[in-house]
């Protein structure tokens, strides 16, 4: 029996495994970009480097504004997992042009823009996210949209 992973069980295990690294009180996100099997960039939904988490300055500001989940994301103080995997490529000079994004979440609309110009070309996601505009606008650019899910594993027995 062959317990090895598929690719795409193998590349969200990993954006799983990067949202442990978030600091958001509200929600942990991991994404990596990914380009001929071969892992570009990672990201987690954090503040900016170098500056204080949300815990440490007595809890969220969107959850103390009672601000509902998909609203105002410009309020967070946490840079989105997909936004510092885009920082991240700039940072270190890495193209991601028609590379390929696992997210443990759907991008938000401000996301999917970015997602859209930095030549992401497929999205594989795992869990929904209220945001209809991002569903629009990564339809008009023809960004091929994937729900995750996991690979069945077949007996012989």
């Amino acid at each position: 029996m062959n317990d090895r992973p598929s690719w795409n069980d193998y590349f969200m295990e990993i954006a799983e495994l990067v949202a442990k690294r978030s600091t958001c009180l509200r929600r942990s996100v991991g994404a990596i970009v990914v380009k001929d099997k071969r892992i570009l960039t990672t990201g987690y939904n954090g503040p900016p480097s170098g500056l204080a988490h949300c815990d440490e300055l007595g809890g969220c500001l969107r959850d103390k504004l009672e601000i509902p989940s998909g609203e105002r994301q410009e309020l967070s103080r946490a840079v989105h997992a997909e936004q510092n995997a885009i920082i991240q490529a700039a940072k270190f000079g890495i193209s991601i042009d028609e590379g390929t994004l696992y997210i443990t979440n759907y991008p938000c609309f401000i996301c999917a823009k970015m997602l859209i110009n930095a030549g992401i070309k497929r999205i594989i996601y795992k869990e929904g996210y209220p945001d209809k505009w991002a569903k629009e606008i990564l339809k008009e650019a023809g960004t091929e949209v994937i729900k995750y899910e996991k690979a069945k594993k077949f007996s012989m027995a």
